[in-house]
């Protein structure tokens, strides 16, 4: 097998939640340029629209689905556009997330702890388990959930938030385990503070920047682009014996190095 078989998605469905911009976005023009046909899925189709004529002018597959990850019937009805449309699926991107609360935990209202366990958590295992039969059917498939440097260590102001993503790294796990006779490989990627329109609050704070870029030995935040080797490495061949674990992406700033000058 050659390097290029290793990491080809030609001929494979995937399946790219918050498609609509930053990573999720990014994830889905490597998946069709690697030839994957991908089902877009966010909130509102219009945000969808230009991401899938983008794909499609540049000679990819997309077609966009309006599905909220909160939502367990938007999900089911996600899973059978995509057979619909593409015949099949072989990878799943769990990369919606919400965090409506920014601050001490103790100010977290249970209308938040709701909100961001059920989009963060329970979206993500309502999507793997609508679609896993269908990778079964395929003979195997790929799930990607993508967690965060916050489920893995405290992050101040992010603390429901990240809870809800050390959830999703002790679900890979399980899943992982769980699948692997069918031929499914599950994994995690955790992105460390990535310049997106989700993580605005950091990078868009000259303060706040500083101080994560001073705290992170490569002394800058991170851009989409850097976690697509890692995407496409999880979703292809190259990684069929790579199960259960979690990938850190983030300029090494969870290795609480005391080297901040």
């Amino acid at each position: 097998m050659t390097s290029s078989d290793l990491y080809s998605l030609g001929g494979k469905v995937a399946i790219v939640t918050g498609a609509s911009r930053g990573i999720g976005k990014a994830l889905a023009h490597v998946y069709a340029k690697a030839g994957a046909r991908v089902v877009l899925a966010s909130r509102k189709l219009d945000g969808l629209q230009p991401v899938a004529e983008a794909i499609t002018a540049a000679g990819g597959e997309a077609y966009p689905v309006a599905a909220h990850m909160g939502d367990p019937e938007a999900i089911v009805a996600l899973v059978k556009a995509a057979v619909l449309h593409f015949g099949g699926i072989d990878i799943i991107v769990n990369n919606a997330a919400t965090n409506p609360h920014f601050g001490p935990l103790l100010t977290a209202e249970d209308s938040m702890w709701d909100k961001i366990f059920d989009v963060n958590l329970r979206g993500y295992f309502r999507l793997i388990r609508e679609a896993v039969p269908y990778l079964q059917a395929r003979g195997g498939g790929k799930i990607i959930n993508m967690a965060s440097i916050a489920g893995l260590m405290p992050t101040p102001g992010m603390g429901v938030y990240g809870m809800s993503k050390a959830a999703v790294i002790m679900m890979t796990k399980s899943l992982a385990v769980e699948l692997a006779h069918s031929n499914i490989q599950v994994n995690a990627i955790a992105p460390g503070f990535i310049q997106t329109k989700f993580s605005q609050a950091i990078w868009g704070n000259d303060q706040l920047n500083e101080m994560v870029s001073k705290a992170t030995p490569a002394k800058r935040i991170g851009n989409v682009e850097e976690l697509l080797g890692m995407a496409l490495y999880l979703a292809s061949a190259a990684s069929n014996f790579t199960t259960g674990q979690t990938f850190v992406v983030d300029g090494g700033l969870s290795l609480g190095s005391l080297n901040i000058s």
